[in-house]
Formats: structure tokens, sequence, C-alpha cells
């Protein structure tokens, strides 16, 4: 099947998409975008969450004919090549970022909930990010990047 979509600004075609592929897989095996890993492939830890018409899903659970027609912001597609979102510089400002498995989720997560909430209280910013799963960083360092993101 072909699936035609907007990725990050530009219109895209992606052919010989099989049923049961996902997103996520097209995203990073068929264009080429990295951003969104593949961690849980069950919707669980938030690592592969874009954008799609506005609102964040996990593109590991949309099979890839949903996005027929549809507009997805990846991460690459939140800031531009000269510059960094105010989310991404915050998280490496902040010293968010160990692996970076997490990363990408947690940015677009932040992202959506700075673009509802500019001034989020504490425990708003853990419900907006409680979809996200993160081994590393112990949360402390990604919370204090989005409150950094919050004032910029």
């Amino acid at each position: 099947m072909r699936v035609n979509l907007t990725v990050n600004g530009e219109a895209r075609q992606v052919d010989d998409v099989w049923p049961g592929e996902s997103l996520l897989y097209v995203l990073r095996e068929r264009m080429g975008l990295p951003g969104s890993k593949n961690a849980c492939e069950q919707g669980e830890c938030g690592s592969c969450t874009v954008y799609m018409d506005g609102t964040p899903v996990c593109s590991c659970l949309v099979a890839a004919g949903q996005a027929e027609g549809r507009i997805v912001t990846t991460v690459e597609g939140l800031g531009s090549e000269d510059a960094l979102d105010r989310v991404q510089q915050a998280f490496v400002d902040a010293g968010a970022v160990q692996c970076g498995f997490c990363t990408p989720g947690l940015v677009v997560a932040a992202h959506d909930l700075l673009a509802r909430t500019p001034q989020p209280s504490d425990p708003e910013i853990r419900e907006a990010l409680a979809g996200n799963l993160c081994r590393c960083t112990g949360y402390e360092k990604i919370l204090d990047a989005v409150r950094m993101a919050a004032k910029s």
C-alpha cells in the first residue's frame, strides 16, 4: 500500500507499506528519522511519541495506514536546522539527557504540555510526563528542563 502524509512540514509518500507496519517503523526505517525510539512496542514507555494532527501519540501503536493524509511532527521537526526548540535546548542545558532513549518522547510530551499550559506547576509537569519512562536520570533533571523551558 502507498501512504501519503506530511512529516515535519514536508509532503512525503511511502510505497510498499505492509498492513502491519507501524508509523514508528515508517518514520525510522523508511524516512530516515531516527529520533523516535523503538523501546517497548506496546505504547507503555513513550519513547516513540510524535504529534499526529497536533495530538501526541505513541507511533508504535499507530498502523502506518492510519497516517494517510495526516500531519506528523517528530522530535526532529520541533526545532529548525539553525536552532533547537526551547524544550530541546532546555534538556541539553539542564543535563536531562543521559542515554537518550527516552528523550525524544519526553521532549514531545513536554512540548505539548507547554503549548497547553505555559507555566505548569510541578504536579502538572509530573502528570504530563507520566506516560514516559526513563531508566537513567531519576527524572529530576528532566523536571528541571521543563521548568527551564517554561521560563524561556
